[in-house]
């Protein structure tokens, strides 16, 4: 099962030969409720049948439900899942995501991928990283207020604190112990937080903590760090008083972001009736976007001319407004931040800063 990374995104943001098919489905970790799971795609995957068959021959229909067939009962994956699910395909692909809070569940069949659920994993106000360090090395985690999961990391975080034979880590002299985690943070700072852009709090026992804190260089560390044996806690637990710890964290920068909007509508350059968003978005001239996260409004956009056509969200070519524009704004360079509902600046489902 694969993580959805910024790279994963930057590819399905490509040209793709449709129909493309976009499935979520909410899932659950744990027995009972997991049961429901694969039933619920079952479900989907007659809609998605329907779907297909209003546009494509019954052949070709069945070649395209086939790998989402393969899956519904399969057993060791349905115990296997996180708290959402996300599956594209298209005739050349088929990727399987594991995502890190419920999604709704959803089948759209258009001429591009619906990926709104997958940008708010990666671009969400909420998001972000952990790196629990001592003297076996340094483990990272990467999620949100929902769930939290282990990142893939090289050995140069991983790696233990070397010793001399015969002697105790309390020998070894604090210029080796900063040395030490000076290479852990450099490797973090490059490896994932450049590339991420996400807040990363720390997980240590005071002392390291304090030394990390010392030795540190990373720009995206956040708050005083969490102090305590990252050996000791679980992964839910450690969710539990990370969240405790970022709150304050996601709370500011999601005030910052809508002040920014608030005052850039005040002079001008702020957007949130959509046919305004749609002309500035083919313009290349959105900046930063905010998307209400569960909003759905059906519609074609031309990217180009920025024009809308409403239309139902059942039709094969026709995807969600707000995932189209979303879109556009990314390809023309912008950023876009999944925003829920209740902290949305406009009840439009959209907020956009412009460029100029």
């Amino acid at each position: 099962m694969l993580p959805f990374t910024t790279d994963d995104l930057t590819s399905l943001l490509g040209a793709h030969e449709p129909p493309c098919i976009s499935l979520y489905l909410p899932t659950h970790r744990t027995h009972p409720e997991r049961e429901g799971d694969p039933i619920r795609y079952r479900n989907q995957l007659k809609e998605l049948k329907a779907s297909l068959e209003q546009k494509y021959p019954k052949r070709a229909t069945q070649e395209r439900l086939e790998p989402f067939e393969k899956l519904a009962y399969d057993y060791d994956f349905w115990n296997h899942r996180s708290l959402g699910l996300g599956i594209l395909s298209t005739a050349e692909k088929f990727e399987v995501f594991d995502l890190q809070r419920p999604v709704k569940e959803l089948v759209v069949v258009a001429d591009s991928f619906h990926i709104k659920p997958l940008m708010r994993q990666l671009q969400s106000a909420d998001h972000y990283q952990i790196l629990s360090v001592g003297m076996q090395g340094g483990r990272l985690f990467e999620g949100n207020r929902d769930g939290l999961d282990p990142v893939e990391v090289s050995d140069v975080i991983s790696a233990p604190l070397a010793r001399e034979p015969r002697q105790s880590h309390k020998d070894k002299s604090e210029a080796d112990l900063l040395n030490y985690l000076r290479t852990i943070d450099a490797a973090v700072l490059e490896e994932h937080s450049k590339p991420s852009g996400l807040p990363l709090l720390v997980v240590a026992l005071p002392e390291m903590l304090h030394a990390f804190r010392t030795a540190s260089r990373n720009p995206f560390v956040v708050g005083e760090g969490m102090a305590l044996s990252p050996e000791s806690i679980d992964l839910e637990e450690l969710r539990l008083q990370a969240w405790q710890k970022f709150e304050p964290v996601y709370l500011e920068r999601l005030a910052g972001l809508i002040d920014r909007f608030n005052a850039a509508r005040a002079k001008g350059m702020g957007a949130d009736i959509i046919d305004d968003v749609a002309a500035a978005a083919a313009a290349g001239r959105i900046e930063t976007l905010l998307v209400e996260a569960d909003r759905e409004i059906p519609g074609k956009l031309d990217s180009a001319t920025g024009a809308i056509t409403p239309t139902e969200l059942c039709d094969p070519e026709v995807d969600d407004l707000l995932d189209d524009l979303a879109e556009s704004v990314l390809r023309a360079g912008g950023a876009v931040i999944v925003v829920p509902a209740e902290r949305m600046p406009s009840e439009s489902g959209l907020a956009a800063i412009l460029r100029y």
